[in-house]
């Protein structure tokens, strides 16, 4: 890393180009929700509930273990309402099955 350059946080990585729009327009109306529904021509409780996703990524990023991009993605997934738990559940042991034949694969060699 360069003198002065700053590591990027963890949680970032989690936000997509959507999410980090929303946060700057939530900065620019200074955290009011209202001004923010206002701008956006959405309802209170919407701009409320697109919060508290942002909130559920950024905790989910911060969990232990987060540092799997690929199960920090289908989180990400879960919590905007792409994916379906259940589903999530089976890719993510798909996943972890994968990784550890990997991992055998690499030892045997």
């Amino acid at each position: 890393m360069e003198p002065g350059a700053r590591a990027v946080p963890p949680w970032t990585r989690i936000l997509s180009e959507e999410d980090w729009q929303f946060l700057k327009r939530f900065l620019l109306a200074s955290g009011s929700l209202k001004d923010l529904a206002s701008e956006y021509d959405i309802s209170y409780p919407t701009v409320r509930d697109r919060l508290d996703r942002l909130i559920e990524k950024v905790r989910a990023a911060d969990r232990p273990g987060s540092d799997d991009s690929f199960k920090l993605y289908i989180r990400s997934l879960v919590i905007d309402g792409h994916l379906m738990g259940p589903i999530a559940r089976e890719i993510l042991h798909l996943h972890e099955n994968s990784k550890r034949e990997r991992n055998v694969n690499d030892r045997n060699i």
